[in-house]
């Protein structure tokens, strides 16, 4: 998989569990370098372990997993996993992202 949008039901999405099944066809990814962004996902299923699943899938392939900005509940659920924050500099200006420490 090059870098770029990972789309639902893609045949990447599918290798890490990113299905219509389990997450509104309104998510998507963003695959950069050795890192996937969790740029926009809704579960279809809270509470079942479908967002840990993927991220365990994404991890088990060596890439690692990126949320930025989250919303208080992903943030919640982020601090919980180990995740910390950090600013990284973007076109844009600077971004909150979340990672595990290396």
């Amino acid at each position: 998989m090059t870098d770029g949008i990972i789309e639902i039901d893609s045949d990447f999405g599918k290798t890490i569990g990113f299905t219509s099944d389990k997450f509104s066809l309104d998510s998507y990814l963003w695959r950069e370098d050795s890192r996937v962004f969790i740029s926009l996902i809704f579960s279809e299923h809270e509470g079942q372990g479908n967002l840990s699943a993927l991220f365990k899938n994404i991890e088990s392939l060596g890439l690692r997993v990126a949320v930025p900005t989250p919303f208080a509940r992903m943030e919640s659920i982020l601090e919980k996993k180990g995740f910390v924050m950090h600013l990284e500099d973007t076109e844009m200006g600077a971004c909150e992202v979340w990672e595990k420490p290396q």
